[in-house]
């Protein structure tokens, strides 16, 4: 007699969804937008907000030592004494490419010599803050991971022609974390998913509608089933579309102007996401290439894309970066562009997970704005600015999935002893790959939908 199958029930989060304990303002941009202001306001702000974290790190570490001084300004080092300051990296290089450079690059054939890295042999590194800035060199520079941008203490000592010999660098550190839940008795999964990329051309393609049907819990055995209805949370980490560049100025081309297939793609992945979200609470935030600000923070991608989505109480749009809460458990993550605009400045081949985790130890998760990130031009505050750790942060859009702690880079941690998980979401046009997240563990898996087998990082 056959054995009747039985009714797997899906879990549901213990609140009500990823709303509980978001913090969504953080990203959004209230009122009218205005690009008018100077960028310099926001350095200002930034070096203002994490300059007391800096020097408690640098008290902390080098205040003991007699031979050592802090001086106030980075204009008032005076002679080979020992001393620490404090302001702004910057990293001056022939690499970086210009404002016009950039632009130019959107509508026409990039520079087939360009390296990809901001920082070579021709780069220079200055210390800013609100008096002036000075040069920096030394060996601990020449191979420690920074980039432009980022909050430092810096010791050493002035050299004959005017710069600073840097001995040691310490940053912010990870601020306070709050503590995770405790009443998670069971395994309850966030799938994380970026990357499908869907193109006029080929809207949906046959991994994507299998995901769709492994995340409703309809695809595979009965155990693959049961492990499906175990994830409480599906968060699409930007890269929904490629829509098309629109035409450069005027054409005469009717075809060039004709939105109808952009707006039928956005109709079928809206539909597509639309199944997936009557199953499971879904979250969508944009990324490179879809359709809201180039410029971070992403604003969520107009609500008319998401007609039939917005039929559902668990689908969220939200802005990218984007912070948000699942059962307790907070979660900070990108759609991947600040990540991949700090691998322009690595030496060391740093991975985009230990990238992320650093950025944790400068307590700011996007340093390079604006210098080589577009972004806001902020005045009176800094929302990449940690200003608590999350215990998961999460980066989309990457070569492969991988897992790490944070801290475990030198810089120092947070006061309150914070511990944060780091996850890198593979591109899934490229590999077919999702990744899962287990809330009580905190273990990290990678899901092939496809011919390979699931792996699992358990770092």
């Amino acid at each position: 007699m056959a054995k009747t199958p039985q009714t797997v029930q899906r879990k549901k989060q213990s609140e009500c969804d990823a709303r509980n304990g978001a913090d969504f303002q953080t990203f959004k941009i209230g009122g009218k937008r205005t690009y008018m202001q100077q960028f310099n306001e926001l350095y200002y702000t930034r070096l203002s907000a994490l300059k007391p974290f800096v020097l408690e790190q640098a008290q902390q570490r080098w205040g003991g030592r007699s031979d050592v001084h802090h001086t106030a300004k980075v204009l008032n080092v005076e002679g080979p004494t020992l001393t620490y300051i404090i302001g702004t990296l910057f990293i001056d290089s022939n690499a970086k490419p210009s404002t016009l450079h950039m632009a130019e690059r959107t509508h026409w054939i990039a520079d087939a010599e360009e390296s990809g890295k901001y920082r070579d042999e021709t780069a220079v590194v200055h210390l800013e803050d609100e008096s002036g800035r000075i040069g920096l060199t030394g060996s601990e520079l020449s191979k420690a991971t920074i980039a432009s941008g980022v909050v430092a203490a810096v010791l050493g000592a002035e050299t004959p022609d005017g710069r600073f010999d840097v001995a040691e660098m310490c940053f912010a550190g990870m601020p306070d974390q709050p503590e995770l839940p405790r009443e998670i008795a069971d395994d309850r999964f966030v799938a994380f998913v970026s990357g499908f990329n869907a193109t006029i051309e080929r809207p949906l393609t046959l991994e994507m509608q299998l995901l769709a049907e492994y995340l409703a819990g309809n695809l595979g055995s009965e155990q693959t089933q049961r492990e499906s209805a175990q994830i409480v949370q599906v968060v699409v980490a930007g890269g929904l579309v490629e829509l098309p560049t629109p035409p450069l100025g005027h054409t005469e081309d009717p075809k060039a102007n004709d939105r109808l297939a952009s707006a039928k793609l956005v109709s079928q992945i809206d539909e597509y996401l639309a199944d997936i979200a009557s199953s499971v609470p879904l979250v969508v935030m944009p990324g490179r290439g879809d359709p809201t600000d180039v410029s971070m923070p992403q604003q969520p991608m107009n609500p008319g894309m998401f007609a039939q989505c917005r039929q559902y109480s668990g689908f969220l749009s939200t802005t990218n970066p984007a912070s948000l809460a699942v059962d307790g458990v907070t979660l900070l993550g990108t759609a991947g562009q600040n990540v991949d605009d700090l691998k322009h400045y690595t030496i060391n081949g740093e991975s985009a997970c230990e990238l992320a985790a650093r950025s944790l130890q400068w307590r700011h998760i996007a340093p390079t704005a604006p210098d080589t990130l577009w972004c806001y031009p902020f005045t009176t505050s800094d929302p990449f600015i940690l200003r608590q750790a999350p215990h998961v942060y999460f980066v989309g859009n990457q070569q492969r999935a991988s897992a790490a702690w944070a801290p475990d880079v030198h810089g120092g941690g947070g006061s309150g002893g914070a511990r944060t998980r780091v996850v890198t979401v593979p591109t899934f046009r490229d590999n077919y790959e999702i990744a899962l997240l287990n809330l009580r563990t905190m273990e990290y898996t990678s899901v092939c939908i496809g011919a390979k087998s699931a792996s699992t990082d358990a770092q």
